[in-house]
C-alpha cells in the first residue's frame, strides 16, 4: 500500500471526511485572513464612522486586498486529495506571488472609491445637480465590481497587472452572472458592516472568498478556456 493510500485509508475518504477537509481549510485560511487584515483592522476600529474619516478607512483597508487574494488562492488550491492539508503553505505562496499585482490594482481602487464616497458625503455642500450623485453611485458600484473580479483574477492567474485590469472590464458585461454575485457579495459585506462592525465581517472573509471563487466560476473557466490554453 503507498503511502498517499495508507493516509487516505487513516483518514477516511467519504463525505463526512471531504467536508471536514473543506472545513479544516476555511478555518486555517480564515485565523491567517485575519492576520493579514489586523494592521488595518484594528484602527479602523477605533475610527469614529464620521465622513471626515473616509480617507483614513480606505488607508485601513489596504492590507485587506493582499490578505483576501492569498485567501482565494489558498481556497482555490484545495484538491480532492483529503490528505493534503496545508492551506497555510498556500495562503502565504498566494500572499508573496500575488502582492505586487494586487496593490497595482487594489491601491487605485481604494483610492477612487474614496473620492467618491468623500463626494457623496458631502454633496449638499457641493451644489452639484442630483444627477451627479446618480452617476457618482453608478461609478461606484462599477469599480467594485470590477475591483472584485480583477482581485480573482490576479489571484488565480499570472497575468501582468493591465491585462488583468482589461480581463475585469471584459468580463463585467462577458460574465452578467459573476458580475450580479460580486455585487451581491459587496452589499453583503457592507451591510455586515454597517449594522455590526469591520470585526465581524473579517471573521466571515473565508466564507465570503469562498462564495466569491464560486460566483467567479464561469469567469475563470472562461479565462482557463480561451487564454492560458
Amino acid at each position: 500500500m503507498t503511502d498517499a493510500a495508507a493516509a487516505q485509508r487513516r483518514f477516511g475518504t467519504g463525505p463526512l471526511s471531504r467536508v471536514a477537509a473543506v472545513i479544516y481549510r476555511l478555518i486555517v485560511v480564515e485565523l491567517l485572513l485575519l492576520a493579514g487584515v489586523l494592521p488595518g483592522l484594528v484602527p479602523a476600529l477605533l475610527l469614529a464612522r464620521d465622513p471626515s474619516n473616509i480617507a483614513l478607512y480606505a488607508v485601513c483597508a489596504v492590507p485587506v486586498g493582499p490578505a483576501l487574494s492569498a485567501a482565494l488562492y489558498a481556497i482555490a488550491r484545495h484538491c480532492p486529495d483529503i490528505t493534503d492539508l496545508n492551506p497555510a503553505v498556500d495562503f502565504w505562496r498566494g500572499y508573496r506571488t500575488n502582492l505586487g499585482g494586487v496593490l497595482r490594482l487594489w491601491l487605485p481602487m481604494l483610492a477612487g472609491l474614496a473620492v467618491v464616497a468623500v463626494n457623496l458625503a458631502y454633496f449638499d455642500a457641493a451644489g452639484v445637480p442630483t444627477w451627479w450623485a446618480v452617476l457618482l453611485v453608478l461609478i461606484a458600484v462599477a469599480a467594485t465590481v470590477w475591483g472584485g473580479t480583477a482581485l480573482v483574477i490576479t489571484s488565480l492567474f499570472a497575468f501582468r497587472a493591465r491585462d488583468v485590469a482589461r480581463l475585469a472590464a471584459h468580463f463585467l458585461t462577458r460574465t452578467p452572472s459573476t458580475s450580479l454575485g460580486v455585487l451581491a457579495l459587496a452589499v453583503v459585506a457592507a451591510g455586515i458592516t454597517a449594522y455590526t462592525s469591520e470585526a465581524v465581517l473579517a471573521l466571515a472573509g473565508s466564507v465570503l472568498a469562498l462564495l466569491l471563487l464560486r460566483t467567479s466560476r464561469p469567469m475563470t473557466s472562461a479565462i482557463e478556456e480561451e487564454f492560458t490554453q
